[in-house]
């Protein structure tokens, strides 16, 4: 289990980005989907991490349920193919992948380097450990108890199918499972027959943590790892109830146990793939209507229609609708954050963060809706705008980023240590935030009007920004010479404040600049020229 951490960790380390961008860019049809499923299992030997890539993509639209899905069964197999591959009498490279990996890992300066020596390192104690699981399991076969417990569990199909179901989710693992079910095949503890049911549950358990890592990613990822869930449980009751023939079938090919044991864990894979690759699309839309959009959801995307894609002038007008609505949901993030200024509510905190993360996926969303389109042959003027569009969409969500890290975790501060302002700085710091809420319509209506003598006005705005930033700074330090209490408490935080509504405005008056641009009405510098001085 520490060596198959160590692979997946280093290999996610040094190729993470690179192995992402491979997955999202590789996936055109489900032959293509499952070849990248299948290769990224080979490479971090984890069909959970796998998993876990492929359901953020769905999450944030940019796979179709049926290619993530065509993706998982590919993982599916490649993990079958890395058991296969660690099942072979290697032990005698272990110590010098142990020593490579150390050397490698220290030598290195750099994180992919690291990364490498560190999946290095865990092959070889993989392969160690392998071997010391062979020799342990050694006096196994002369306990009573032990072959009384199996016998047991042979005896007890469901029973057995849960037991092996329960190791892997606990190891999170399919694979290490599988090959401890090998080393007792080898070993002549377990027959056949249980040999397959609990290959069997190994591959149902390996799914479940998959469907619990991506439980927040949304909708999709969650009708993806169910539906992988779903279909490895139908293949594990099918094998479990037809243990016995299939062993039958199976002994003139593969009379070792542990032999049957790994061919079964191919198979099993093998067959859910050219059994389910067909029919995915029916599967997904099943899945759809049984697990249909929740609540939460209602914060995703509304007006990011695909149809009007062969429109450039409606799509443009369709993200220009939606960007709106992410600056709406800005505006509630800063009344919230302001709440919990004034009241030191210790609930607002997880209220904001809920509401930011739905400003990064709907963020997301627009961003790769105008990506899409710029695919499509647009003039000067649309290009024009969905730039425009793209660098709001920005703006926006920089400050969701500069409210759930910077506001939310000063007014939680302020809770937590049980401070208060004083009167006079309370006041000041909700004029900013009114005027910081006042500064924000303004921009919604300059961003949706594009008119130009709104966006002077908004560009004007950053007078009264540096006024009432300047100001309440001034009056904050003479409380401070003053040695008010609340004062001196309060110090550090009312100074970040200011900084961060004042970031937040720069955010907001920005997008005035490119109308004010287009018109001429911008100039290059804003020093004066030294013979002037």
């Amino acid at each position: 289990m520490w060596g198959l951490r160590l692979i997946k960790t280093g290999m996610l380390r040094a190729f993470g980005t690179s192995l992402r961008t491979w997955i999202g860019r590789s996936t055109k049809n489900r032959i293509s989907a499952v070849l990248v499923g299948m290769l990224a299992t080979i490479a971090v030997q984890s069909s959970t991490a796998t998993a876990v890539i492929t359901a953020s993509f769905a999450a944030r639209d940019l796979l179709s349920g049926t290619m993530a899905q065509a993706v998982m069964l590919g993982a599916n197999v490649g993990t079958g193919l890395v058991a296969a591959i660690l099942s072979m009498d290697l032990h005698w490279l272990a110590p010098l992948m142990i020593l490579i990996g150390v050397a490698v890992f220290f030598r290195s300066h750099r994180s992919r380097g690291k990364g490498i020596g560190r999946s290095i390192l865990g092959l070889g104690l993989m392969l160690l450990a392998l071997r010391l699981l062979g020799e342990a399991t050694a006096p196994i076969r002369e306990s009573s108890l032990v072959v009384l417990m199996l016998r047991g569990l042979e005896n007890a199909p469901i029973f057995a199918l849960l037991f092996s179901t329960g190791l892997a989710f606990l190891a999170s693992s399919s694979l290490a499972v599988v090959l401890f079910v090998v080393l007792l095949g080898n070993g002549g503890v377990v027959t056949p027959v249980l040999a397959l049911v609990l290959v069997a549950g190994a591959n149902l358990g390996g799914a479940i943590p998959p469907y619990l890592a991506v439980l927040h990613e949304g909708v999709e990822a969650k009708r993806l790892a169910l539906t992988n869930l779903a279909i490895r449980a139908a293949g594990a009751v099918a094998l479990t109830f037809g243990a016995a023939y299939v062993a039958a079938l199976a002994a003139p090919f593969w009379p070792s146990t542990g032999a049957l044991a790994l061919a079964a864990h191919v198979g099993f894979s093998l067959a859910l793939l050219l059994i389910f690759l067909p029919v995915l699309g029916p599967v997904t839309r099943m899945m759809e209507r049984l697990v249909p959009s929740m609540p939460e959801d209602m914060f995703g995307p509304r007006y990011l229609d695909d149809s009007a894609m062969g429109s450039p002038a409606i799509a443009l007008s369709a993200a220009a609708r939606e960007t709106l609505r992410l600056g709406d949901m800005v505006r509630d993030m800063l009344e919230g954050s302001m709440r919990a200024l004034e009241t030191s509510d210790p609930d607002m905190r997880a209220e904001l963060a809920r509401i930011e993360d739905q400003v990064d996926r709907l963020h997301g969303a627009i961003k790769t809706y105008l990506a899409r389109l710029g695919q499509e042959k647009l003039d000067a003027e649309d290009m024009q705008r969905a730039s425009e569009i793209m660098s709001y969409a920005v703006n926006l969500e920089h400050i969701g980023d500069i409210i759930d890290s910077g506001l939310s975790d000063l007014a939680a501060k302020k809770a937590k240590r049980k401070l208060a302002f004083s009167a006079e700085g309370m006041a000041e710091i909700m004029a900013f935030y009114h005027r910081t809420l006042d500064i924000l319509q303004i921009a919604q209506s300059v961003f949706l009007s594009r008119d130009p003598e709104l966006a002077r006005q908004l560009v004007g705005c950053k007078v009264d920004v540096r006024r009432l930033e300047a100001e309440s700074a001034e009056r904050h330090l003479e409380r401070l010479r003053a040695r008010r209490t609340e004062t001196v408490e309060t110090s550090g935080l009312h100074l970040d404040i200011l900084r961060d509504l004042k970031r937040v405005n720069a955010h907001l008056i920005s997008v005035a600049y490119p109308i004010l641009d287009g018109i001429g009405a911008l100039s290059d510098t804003r020093l004066r020229p030294a013979s002037d001085l």
